[in-house]
């Protein structure tokens, strides 16, 4: 897959195949339309493009710092990849780039730049500047300018009764195995071994501490999890607790991964963690020994999960 970061640098000999839309999570829901994407490309001899933005428009629009998103830009790629799409241009989002006029955005983005022969997008999807241009319209423009406009009914996105916003809000309540169903895969982040206070050696639940660079994407609530992770191209099961450590008074919010059957130190390597099951919420214990106990149930309990997969 060909990756732009603008509008203006991509180029292609051949007609496209384009959907535009934000497609965080690139979840079940998305892949009809991306899939259709594909095909059509392949059975007309083009190349399948998605356009895509960043910052999200909320961010922009809404001078919110508070949207977290399902998907960091590299994880994205990576998914849309996956599924074979050929190009991704991820171009910048800002208020000048919204105040676009619908028909300005159809004639100098779409048929000018990108080329395409045909466009394939939700039942629901709205443009142009204030989202005031919608389906009909881009039919309108599609037989002025001379391409195709094909539309996802309602009804065969809505078979899957899944949005963007129902997966966060699933992970945000610990359902996580809801969300994982909805996206098609385990929810997933990866980010930077660093060193912790090293108290989980102490009750032999070595841990390792998890950075996340990208500041919005989207955290689980805090307790703990049942968890795969990725080192190295190798396989590892293991638990994890996201939170604040009440029982040894911690401020901040970390992330701890507790890897079985691993002994490595990987400080300041990447681990790849993908989030399989909700096992309770972090509480604060009397003791450190009654931790201990309650650790061991929890792996107990995350290796019988593990058993029945």
């Amino acid at each position: 897959m060909k990756t732009y970061n603008s509008i203006n640098t991509f180029k292609s000999a051949k007609k496209t195949i384009a959907t535009i839309g934000t497609f965080d999570g690139v979840h079940i829901g998305h892949r009809k339309i991306l899939n259709k994407i594909i095909q059509s490309a392949n059975d007309l001899n083009c190349e399948s493009l998605v356009l895509t933005f960043f910052p999200h428009p909320r961010m922009v629009l809404q001078d919110s710092t508070s949207v977290k998103l399902l998907n960091t830009l590299k994880e994205k790629s990576f998914l849309l990849e996956e599924i074979g799409i050929d190009n991704l241009i991820v171009h910048p989002f800002d208020k000048e780039f919204s105040r676009l006029s619908a028909e300005e955005f159809v004639k100098t983005i779409l048929v000018d730049q990108l080329n395409i022969q045909k466009i394939i997008i939700g039942h629901d999807h709205r443009f142009g500047r204030n989202r005031t241009a919608n389906i009909n319209d881009l039919v309108g423009f599609g037989k002025e300018f001379g391409f195709e406009v094909e539309q996802i009914s309602a009804q065969e996105i809505n078979e899957n009764a899944v949005s963007s916003t129902k997966i966060r809000n699933a992970i945000l309540d610990g359902n996580i195995e809801l969300a994982n169903t909805y996206l098609g895969y385990n929810y997933f982040f990866s980010g930077e071994v660093v060193k912790g206070k090293q108290l989980g050696r102490t009750i032999e639940f070595p841990t390792a501490n998890i950075h996340i660079l990208e500041d919005y994407k989207l955290i689980p609530k805090n307790g703990v999890y049942v968890v795969k992770c990725l080192h190295d191209n190798d396989v590892f099961f293991g638990m994890m607790n996201i939170g604040n450590r009440p029982t040894v008074n911690g401020e901040n919010q970390t992330i701890e991964v507790n890897l079985f059957d691993f002994d490595k130190e990987i400080y300041s390597e990447i681990l790849i963690v993908e989030v399989m099951k909700f096992i309770r919420d972090e509480q604060k214990f009397d003791s450190l020994n009654s931790l201990k106990n309650q650790i061991q149930k929890d792996k107990t309990t995350a290796l019988n999960f593990i058993n029945e997969q």
